[in-house]
């Protein structure tokens, strides 16, 4: 009842601003004194063209527009309905003049050309206004609400461009999160001096410490869209050492819309710190391989694979089977699924992928018509002191799933590698070279499409450095790294399963992908970033210490060799390799040997040098990357869109 008690008040103060707009478009054109004759004409025609520009207004759908948030893009719609009404009352005055000479009525509907001008004007005022007030109205009405139910802290926002703007702009709004901008600092000095949304810009950033302490500030808010990590780096730096909070807003321009989710204001992360740019998807060419269809994953409880699983709910598949043999994670992710799905079913298989018969059950029972394969045993050292485990999971698991692909006809199979598998030095990264070529030797002969993607170190996934250097700053310490000159290639998790999706789609089959991972960063550099993040400092709070570097590891890792001269795809960070064809007379012998030396009474050794003849590549120790950083390749292209093959180096922590 309510509602269209709103409802129905709403439409009567619109037919009322235009009937109003109308009247007063004849006293200015008429300068207060309108010829009788005109006056009477205005009563007459005042209620059809009133009902005349609400219709226009209810063709752009304007009454279904709340009041209380109108904005520019109300606004602009609010435009083009007064216009297109105002047109249809000059089409009508054209009509009705040249029909009075014949039809003397007619008259009564020739309304003058000044009186329609002024009135579009006074009507397109009129309309914005009322909502407009109710906007102000309701605005005011909730700060003081706000304001007596939570302090708000004094913050300097820091990037006062269209992103600064469009923060300012929704706090403004929303008082309930206690954040009171009181300036802004830009390193742009046309900036500074101007005024931003009713927020003075202060000044540089090279001013933080001194005009934070000048305007109270007691924390300060980043508001740069996709800052540079280096930026980041040291604007935190400058707020350590003002003793200030740094906070955030990451992803700025992923919200639709041109609004803020400023729910997501948190404290300044080591991602951010990495400055990685934000993906751009061919979301039409993914949504062609997946919607409507059966999508199969293995490893889905993993880091990995369950964010390949929350990245395909995206896509509108008809049925996600997500493959597990760990029942905790699969029960985690599954239950995390079910409210995103909507429409897609989710079914929780609990499986492993050396099990072939239970294997097969599920590609019996649900037909895949796509499937992403994750599971993998991936910790180096753990892999060193359990070689033939390894060869179980990684190589004959791989090849068990891959063969029920071709078998059932799945149209894709997609297998996320590594970059240790390029020269590898352990024993996880000669598996899954192995596994590489088993997709390769089964892409020639199959119209499955079989495609492999290769990355490097994903931040925060399950037992990689991140959350083990925070549990041991939590501990207080001492963070162990393994070598001061270790580095490694980052891409957060999102990121990389973005990208596998994205190479997924553009595969023919055979090919490896190898994602480009940005920029190198030393293993003791995060090490101290993470430290100073969480609000210490080295030396005095946390120690670093060095251990050495553990077994099957390298100081550099690649993502591709020379012979698979990486090339460039139509998508910036996605490489594919020159793969050359594999014979598999040669893989299935391997496969043999490896099959007879993965008995639980099997030696280690026995085992690896299986590896070693399967991958002659295969160096155990990594001594070829203990030295130095791969040096670029001559004559290579240089430039970030179009990297050289050294510069398709990568590296991750096992």
């Amino acid at each position: 009842m309510r509602k269209h008690l709103t409802r129905a008040s709403q439409i009567a103060v619109d037919l009322a601003v235009l009937s109003l707009a109308y009247a007063v478009a004849f006293v200015i054109r008429f300068e207060g004194m309108p010829p009788v004759t005109l006056v009477g004409r205005m009563f007459l025609t005042m209620p059809y063209v009133a009902v005349l520009l609400y219709g226009a207004l209810f063709a752009f759908g304007v009454p279904r527009f709340a009041w209380r948030y109108v904005g520019l893009r109300e606004v602009t719609r609010i435009l083009f309905a007064v216009a297109l009404g105002t047109t249809a009352l000059v089409a009508t005055r054209v009509v009705f003049r040249l029909l009075q000479d014949p039809y003397p009525y007619f008259r009564h509907g020739v309304v003058p050309y000044g009186v329609i001008a002024i009135f579009f004007g006074l009507a397109f005022i009129g309309i914005t206004g009322v909502r407009a007030l109710r906007r102000m109205l309701a605005e005011r009405a909730s700060g003081h609400v706000h304001r007596a139910t939570r302090e708000r802290t004094p913050t300097m926002l820091i990037g006062a461009g269209q992103a600064g703007f469009m923060v300012v702009r929704e706090l403004a709004n929303h008082h309930d999160l206690g954040i009171e901008p009181v300036g802004f600092l830009d390193d742009d000095l046309l900036k500074v001096g101007s005024t931003v949304h009713g927020i003075p810009v202060l000044g540089t950033t090279d001013e933080l410490g001194a005009l934070c302490a000048r305007v109270g500030a007691r924390q300060v808010l980043i508001t740069i869209a996709n800052a540079p990590g280096q930026d980041i780096r040291r604007i935190r730096k400058l707020c350590d050492d003002a003793a200030l909070p740094a906070k955030i807003i990451p992803g700025i321009y992923e919200i639709v819309g041109g609004t803020v989710n400023l729910t997501r204001i948190r404290d300044v992360a080591i991602e951010d710190l990495l400055g990685r740019e934000p993906v751009s998807l061919d979301t039409d060419a993914i949504a062609k391989d997946v919607r409507g269809r059966t999508v199969l994953v293995t490893g889905a409880g993993g880091s990995i694979g369950s964010e390949i699983c929350r990245q395909l709910c995206k896509f509108g598949p008809e049925t996600l089977v997500l493959v597990e043999r760990s029942e905790n994670a699969l029960f985690n992710i599954h239950r995390e699924l079910l409210p995103l799905a909507g429409d897609i079913r989710i079914i929780a298989f609990v499986g492993d992928v050396c099990d072939e018969p239970r294997m097969r059950a599920a590609f019996v029972e649900h037909r895949p018509a796509v499937v992403f394969h994750a599971a993998a045993h991936k910790h180096v050292p753990m892999m060193e002191w359990n070689p033939g485990e390894a060869v179980k999971n990684n190589v004959f698991g791989t090849r068990t799933v891959a063969t029920l692909a071709q078998d059932h006809a799945v149209d894709a199979f997609v297998m996320i590698s590594t970059d240790k598998a390029v020269n590898p030095s352990s024993v996880m990264g000669a598996t899954k070279r192995v596994a590489e070529l088993v997709i390769q030797s089964l892409a020639h002969s199959s119209a499955t499409r079989f495609v492999t993607v290769r990355f490097g170190n994903v931040l925060g996934s399950a037992g990689s450095v991140i959350p083990i250097f925070k549990e041991q700053i939590e501990a207080g310490g001492p963070v162990m790294v393994t070598h001061p000159e270790m580095r490694r290639y980052f891409m957060t998790i999102p990121e990389a399963c973005q990208l596998v999706l994205q190479a997924g789609s553009m595969g023919r089959g055979g090919e490896i992908f190898v994602l480009d991972m940005g920029e190198p960063v030393k293993i003791v550099d995060l090490a101290r970033d993470l430290i100073a993040l969480s609000g210490l400092r080295e030396g005095d709070d946390i120690e670093i210490q060095f251990s050495g570097m553990r077994p099957g590891e390298k100081l550099f890792e690649e993502l591709s060799t020379d012979e698979e001269q990486a090339d460039k795809t139509r998508h910036p960070k996605i490489f594919v390799g020159r793969v050359p064809k594999q014979d598999p007379a040669r893989v299935a012998s391997s496969l043999a040997v490896l099959a007879a030396v993965i008995a639980p009474t099997a030696s280690p050794d026995a085992v690896r040098a299986a590896l070693r003849a399967a991958v002659p590549e295969f160096s155990q120790g990594g001594k070829k990357s203990e030295s130095a950083a791969p040096a670029k390749s001559e004559g290579a292209p240089q430039s970030k869109s179009e990297p050289s093959r050294a510069s398709l180096t990568s590296n991750a922590l096992g």
